[in-house]
Parts: C-alpha cells; sequence; structure tokens
C-alpha cells in the first residue's frame, strides 16, 4: 500500500478524522443534495441509482461534454455471478464457489473482505437495477469462459452478461451526449457481442449460418423503423442513463470537480465548475468518486507504470486523467496498485486510437513474436496475462505474424476476412506484407532465421494439436474466439505466402490502480482509517481483482457493485445520525 505523496497533487494532505462535521451555514452553499456522485461511468451511474433507491437524493457530476466514461467505450460485459440473468437461464451460482475461484485468481493481494462483499453482495446490485428499472435487460454469453476456468471455482461455460441492444432515440436529446464504440456497421446491422462472434465465423462454421437470416432482418427492417441501435457498453450507459431519467436523478455534463470540502475532518461537499461558474455543492451523507483511471495523464503514468507502459495507448475515455485520484490525496487518502493497469494488447491506428486485439490473437494460423523473432506466451491467453508476460519481458514492440490463409478466413481488427488492410496501415508501418518470412523478417526487422524457426516449430504443435510450448488452446478460454472446424481451435500451420506482421502495442482498457476503499467502498487513510464522507468505485480505486482479472466484465461489475455498497454506507450512516439527533433532541 503506497501512501498520497505518490498521487501528484497530494502534497496538501487534511485532517480526515471521524469527528461529526458541524452544520454548515446553508447561505454558503448553492447546492444541497444528499449524495454527490462524480462521474457517469457504470459505477457512478450505478451508485446514483442505488442512493435514490436507498432514499437519498443524488447529483451526478461529469467533467466531459459526453457521458458513460469508459464504460461507454467498453465491451459492455458485465461479471456478476449468480445474478437474475444467469438465474434465469439456470446458471445460479454458489457463492461459496464464486469466493472459492476469487482466491485462487486474486490470492491475497486484495483484503480478503472485500472478495467476501462482492461474492457475498454482488448479486443485489443487478437485483436492485431489475426491482427499479424497466430498462434492465441482459443477455448470457455463452462458452465465454471465466478467464481462468481450470482455477477451483471456475466455469468454463462463463459467467458473463451483457447489455441487449436498445433504441438510442428513447434517450431524446440525451443520446448526443452518448459517445460508444465506433464499430463499422454496414446498413444498420447491430449486433450483440455474443452475436458478432457467431458471425466471426460464418465462413468457417455451418453454425454460424443462423445468424444470416437474423442480420438480414435486422438490415431491412431498419430502413423502415430507421432505429440508432446503442450496443455493448453504451447499451449498459443507455439503460442506466433512462433509469436515471425516469427516477428524477440529475446529471450535470461540463461540470468538473476542482477540490472537495473538508469540514470538522469529514468530507461534506466539492466545488464544481459549471457554465463559468463555481458552485459549492453540499453532500449531507457524502462524496462517491467515480472518475475512472488515469489513462491520459502522462505525469502520472511516467511516475507509475512499468517502463513499457508508460506511453499513451489507452482506450479508456479520453477525460480519465486522475482527476479523482488528485481528489483523494489532497485529504489524505492511500493508494494502492498504481503501477498496474487492465492491460490490452492493441494497435495504434494512423487516423488516431487504438484498436484492441481480442479475437485476432485467437486466428490459428499466427504467432506473435518479439523483435527477436520469438514467441514468449500463449498468444491466446487472457489479455491482462498477456500483457503482463509482453511487459515482464520488456518486449515492445510486437509483431503479430500470419499468412494468406489467415486473411481469407478471418477478420482482422474490423477488416473483412478476403479484404486487403487499408493503405494508410501500410503506408505508416502498422502493417507489413511479404512474399516469403525471411523477406517478413528482414522489413519489420527480426532476424530471418529465428523467425523461420519459430513458425516452423509452431507448425509442429499445430500438426500435433498440442503446444508444447506455451499452452495455447488448453485452456477453454482461449477456445471461444477460435475456429471450432479445428481440432485445436486456436492452431494450424501457417504455411503460405503472403505473409502479414503486424505491430502491436502494450495497451490497455484504463489503469487499475486507485484509493484505497473498503468492503463498503469508503475510502480509507495509510493508517486504515476511513476519510469520513468520502467514497470510491471504479477504476479510481484500487481494483478488487488486483493484479489480474476474474472474466469479461470483471471491470465493470465491481464497478457497479462497490458504488451500490457505497450508496447504501451513505445511506444507514445518514439513518444512523438521524437517530443519534432524535435521541439527543428527545
Amino acid at each position: 500500500m503506497t501512501t498520497t505523496p505518490s498521487v501528484p497533487g497530494a502534497d496538501r494532505p487534511a485532517d480526515v478524522g471521524a469527528s461529526r462535521p458541524r452544520e454548515p451555514d446553508t447561505a454558503a452553499w448553492d447546492e444541497e443534495v444528499d449524495l454527490l456522485v462524480v462521474g457517469s461511468g457504470a459505477a457512478g451511474m450505478t451508485g446514483a441509482i442505488s442512493a435514490h433507491d436507498a432514499g437519498l437524493s443524488a447529483l451526478v457530476v461529469e467533467k466531459a461534454a459526453v457521458f458513460g466514461g469508459s464504460t461507454a467505450l467498453s465491451g459492455g460485459g458485465v461479471w456478476i455471478p449468480d445474478n437474475p440473468t444467469l438465474r434465469t437461464v439456470g446458471r445460479g451460482d454458489s457463492r461459496a464457489e464464486v469466493r472459492r475461484y476469487l482466491q485462487a485468481v486474486v490470492g491475497d493481494r486484495v483484503p480478503g473482505e472485500r472478495l467476501d462483499a462482492y461474492a457475498e453482495r454482488g448479486p443485489e446490485v443487478m437485483e436492485m437495477l431489475h426491482r427499479v428499472s424497466r430498462h434492465m435487460e441482459f443477455s448470457w454469453c455463452p462458452g465465454y469462459s471465466d478467464y481462468h476456468p481450470e482455477e477451483p471455482g471456475g466455469r468454463p461455460m462463463g459467467r458473463t452478461i451483457e447489455p441487449r441492444p436498445i433504441d438510442g432515440r428513447l434517450l431524446g436529446e440525451d443520446e448526443a451526449h452518448l459517445k460508444g464504440l465506433d464499430v463499422p456497421a454496414p446498413m444498420g446491422l447491430w449486433l450483440t457481442g455474443y452475436e458478432a462472434r457467431v458471425l466471426m465465423m460464418v465462413q468457417r462454421d455451418l453454425k454460424s449460418w443462423r445468424m444470416l437470416p437474423v442480420a438480414a432482418w435486422r438490415v431491412v427492417s431498419n430502413l423502415f423503423r430507421r432505429r440508432r441501435m446503442k450496443t455493448l457498453g453504451a447499451a449498459l450507459v443507455a439503460r442506466l442513463r433512462l433509469t436515471m431519467k425516469d427516477l428524477g436523478i440529475p446529471l450535470w455534463l461540463r461540470a468538473p470537480v476542482t477540490r472537495l470540502i473538508v469540514e470538522d475532518g469529514r468530507v461534506t461537499g466539492a466545488v464544481v465548475e459549471r457554465a463559468g461558474r463555481e458552485l459549492r455543492v453540499r453532500a449531507r451523507h457524502g462524496v462517491l468518486l467515480a472518475t475512472g483511471g488515469f489513462d491520459h495523464d502522462t505525469v502520472m503514468r511516467e511516475t507509475h507504470l512499468p517502463a513499457h507502459g508508460r506511453t499513451d495507448h489507452s482506450m479508456g475515455a479520453p477525460s480519465n486523467t486522475g482527476d479523482g485520484h488528485r481528489l483523494g490525496g489532497q485529504v489524505g487518502a492511500a493508494t494502492d496498485l498504481m503501477d498496474d493497469a487492465w492491460w490490452m494488447p492493441g494497435i495504434a491506428l494512423p487516423g488516431g486510437g487504438v484498436f484492441p486485439l481480442v479475437s485476432e490473437r485467437c486466428i490459428p494460423p499466427m504467432i506473435i513474436v518479439n523483435c527477436e523473432g520469438r514467441r514468449f506466451t500463449n498468444e491466446s491467453a487472457p489479455y491482462v496475462n498477456f500483457v503482463h508476460a509482453q511487459l515482464d519481458g520488456g518486449f515492445v514492440p510486437l509483431y503479430e505474424i500470419f499468412d494468406a490463409k489467415a486473411r481469407r478466413r478471418y477478420q482482422f481488427a474490423g477488416v473483412l476476412p478476403g479484404r486487403d488492410f487499408p493503405k494508410e496501415w501500410y503506408d505508416s508501418g502498422l502493417v507489413t506484407k511479404a512474399k516469403t518470412l525471411t523477406d517478413l523478417a528482414l522489413a519489420i526487422g527480426v532476424p530471418a532465421r529465428t523467425l523461420k524457426e519459430t513458425a516452423e516449430r509452431f507448425n509442429t504443435f499445430a500438426h500435433e494439436g498440442k503446444d508444447r510450448d506455451f499452452g495455447r488452446g488448453d485452456s477453454a478460454y482461449d477456445h471461444y474466439y477460435g475456429d471450432p472446424t479445428l481440432p485445436n481451435p486456436v492452431l494450424d500451420t501457417i504455411d503460405g505466402g503472403p505473409y502479414y506482421a503486424v505491430r502491436i502495442e502494450a495497451g490497455d482498457l484504463g489503469t487499475k490502480g486507485g484509493l484505497v476503499t473498503d468492503a463498503a467502498g469508503r475510502v480509507l487513510r495509510g493508517d486504515g482509517g476511513a476519510v469520513g464522507g468520502l467514497y470510491a468505485a471504479g477504476n479510481v480505486s484500487a481494483s478488487v481483482m488486483g493484479n489480474d482479472y476474474a472474466g469479461a466484465g470483471a471491470t465493470i461489475g465491481p464497478a457497479m457493485v462497490f458504488a451500490h455498497l457505497a450508496a447504501l454506507d451513505a445511506a444507514a450512516r445518514a439513518g444512523q445520525a438521524a437517530l443519534s439527533q432524535e435521541v439527543s433532541a428527545g
């Protein structure tokens, strides 16, 4: 655990003891609310909805001109075992099994009380959302395995759910302020993440053909219905925002928090910039920080992240610049896991932005090599583990090597099978093509002999159906995006030109280090005491997943759960305070 000096701007700690605050002069406040929520991703909006359900008034403030944060730009998966959607399809869970799996994956890197809270109380948040909202609709992603299904308590069929697509027009004028992923969608076609994965194999697997009439119907029907469907993370954000609107929970955009207000050792509000004014917003029962990571803060990346992970190849929201980390630092909050991130290999696109590589690392006739032309890990491993291996070896950049067969059969970064890569990808050096592996090696600057030997050894494994070096295909997780027509879905020979090399960077979906919190989401000081009136959830807080990742949606799931628990804790303390006042008055 590190203390506040590790956070830039955290050199002005305040006394944050647990003494009761004085009642401020109401004339000093421009706005008053029970719970002030800073940030509008899944954590922030869930926290506000939970607060409302618990009888508190809530206000969500967002510094960006759009809402949704990194959630809106994500795949939208949610990993909360034993939730109502899973129970409906017969995939309920034993809380003991969930806890056993979390222990196997996370170990002792995170206090057991937090793992207990997540396993035992996680389903509550989904139950609450289904109860208070008419918009909460999810589907199970069958076969999207837990990331470590072989560990005790792991599930090869997976526990991930995803939001069902929703018509953006339901948001009214708010639709213009929701920025989701730019997913190529010809003729208005929309797909869930699971459906897209099935359709990827349409040239290889006859079972995938069942998606063709579904896709055709959506395209044809949309010619008349003119729906603007939100999918993936944008669908989750849209559903949460619609719930907030139904409940009357306000959202302020372009409203950054510049500092927290501390009175008598307790956080009692914040200064919010809005429309050119500085507003003092009183938070009677707490402030919930849900501001995301320090994904795009150059100084913090240089200060905290490993040497080869410091370059900003983050896919997190552009507004994620460590604001909540600095706010917490100003009031003495401790930090942890600051040297880690939700790592994701990606390609830096010539026009800007980074494209995440998930299914691309499961293309069977493919290897990923370092600058020495050697494989160094299981290419199909969970992305956090893959990049950890990359960073541990100092392998930047990497090259994904594949042949003409791979280009004919499988999509890559949105480029459909059989189509050539965009010219600018070649011109920028992102993609290199050559007739032979020797020529390819010379073009990208790796030893030609070593690259050929690596490919030949891999081909031996492909013929055998067993990767004897790194176990690619041994885990059920590896198979999800593989080719089901092959004996080993992620192994096939690399044996015919032209050959391709794609440059891979060490990217991330966001940072995972942040303010230390307890099982109720309360922010803690270095001495273990709580910062009165301050809560944190999502990537502004140190992750409950420690240095690993339980399954798809294990970023969003904990964000929602601990925001929910924080709101409930604030409501419980509000009730206790009211009771104490009644007793005193009596």
